[in-house]
């Protein structure tokens, strides 16, 4: 692994802020700089942005191009989707012009499913701060520019963890379903390589929804913020269903709206882009 920099310019929707804040992605933390550095495989990035400039700076275990490439979804054409949810409505439209640098990642399966289960029920600072005493512990150390910086761990680096000893870090409730849903993983009772090959996602979801600690949100964060990359998924949350209430339902008492009623507005109105219009409106609401 070496120091690797790589550089692009004039790239539509690419924005620090709008990527790394926007509820999919745990291991980024904004700089004194406003960039933000993070950690994802076994690589350690620094990313800057000057005018319409990105820049990539870091640890990065294979080609530093490649590697942004396939993370940051580059080759993707954001500003193709972008045009055609923005034509669906005037709420579309001004959530798009808020998070318009919103760009989904290509996360780890496996990271992304265990981060996922911690982040049930809890908050951003919490759910990061777990999952960085998590790495401290178990994953691999990686030093640079005199900082140490631990990669997420694997399942067999799990292999042997108890449940106390999740407890120790802080998981509360979520300790026993962390080590099943490891355990499960490691036995093979649920395939991840099968998972990312297998194009039907109702299926994909019924295999996430056997894994201990994923209910029906998380597994759909797991499809849309993985590098599964399910599209069609529209994850609900409170936040969600406080904005497709406001928006499109309009009942009075928000928690009598259930999730078959805003997933079928959702499938009507936005389909097989459902995910991504979800990623807008849902910023652009808790944001602004």
């Amino acid at each position: 692994m070496r120091e690797q920099e790589y550089k692009i310019s004039n790239i539509d929707s690419f924005e620090l802020k709008d990527i790394f804040e926007c509820g999919q992605c745990f291991r980024w933390n904004e700089q004194q700089d406003g960039s933000y550095t993070g950690v994802f495989g076994d690589n350690v990035l620094n990313v800057a942005k000057t005018g319409n400039e990105v820049i990539f700076k870091g640890i990065c275990k294979e080609d530093i191009k490649e590697t942004v490439e396939k993370y940051f979804d580059l080759n993707r054409d954001y500003q193709k989707i972008k045009s055609k949810l923005e034509k669906i409505d005037e709420n579309m439209k001004k959530s798009i012009e808020y998070g318009q640098g919103i760009r989904i990642l290509n996360q780890d399966l496996w990271e992304t499913i265990i981060s996922f289960i911690i982040s049930a029920n809890n908050n951003i600072p919490r759910i990061k701060g777990i999952i960085e005493r998590l790495s401290k512990k178990y994953g691999k150390e990686i030093e640079w520019n005199d900082t140490k910086y631990y990669t997420f761990p694997t399942a067999k680096d799990l292999k042997d963890v108890t449940v106390q000893e999740y407890r120790e870090l802080g998981l509360g409730f979520r300790d026993i379903r962390l080590y099943e849903t490891t355990q499960m993983i490691l036995d093979k009772k649920v395939d991840l390589e099968e998972m990312k090959n297998n194009p039907n996602t109702m299926e994909v979801r019924e295999q996430l929804l056997s894994l201990s600690g994923v209910g029906p949100k998380v597994a759909d964060c797991i499809l849309l913020f993985s590098d599964l990359k399910r599209f069609e998924v529209f994850p609900i949350d409170v936040w969600v269903r406080r904005v497709m209430n406001d928006l499109y339902i309009h009942n009075e008492d928000e928690t009598k709206v259930n999730k078959k009623q805003i997933e079928k507005i959702a499938q009507e109105k936005f389909g097989d882009l459902a995910g991504l219009a979800q990623q807008y409106l849902f910023y652009w609401r808790r944001e602004a």
